[in-house]
């Protein structure tokens, strides 16, 4: 799935709050791959990175793979195909939830 070009559907966008964790900000947009069923038996959810507005849909590259040795789901990270990233850079993007999880990056 790394390198491969997916559209993500945007369900809490950059600047809003999780719906159940009303303390919880989303500094990035944050959704779903339609079709694409993860793990949790829900659609595969996706972290996109290096867009810095609110969007309803995004077109991009899997960059990463975000494991979690705690928990049962993955997250994607998507972003531009022209913007590179590193782990520190994805993990400065994504530490807002994932610092509760014990996460790997895998790019």
């Amino acid at each position: 799935m790394i390198g491969e070009i997916v559209t993500v559907t945007v369900d809490r966008p950059l600047g809003s709050y999780h719906p159940e964790h009303k303390d919880m900000y989303y500094p990035i947009n944050y959704g779903y791959i339609k079709g694409i069923i993860a793990p949790d038996g829900e659609e595969q959810d996706a972290y996109i990175i290096g867009i810095e507005k609110p969007v309803k849909e995004f077109t991009g590259k899997v960059i990463a793979i975000i494991h979690r040795r705690d928990d049962v789901e993955e997250k994607w990270v998507v972003a531009p195909p022209e913007l590179p990233f590193n782990k520190e850079q994805i993990w400065e993007k994504v530490s807002f939830t994932e610092q509760y999880f014990d996460s790997e990056i895998i790019l």
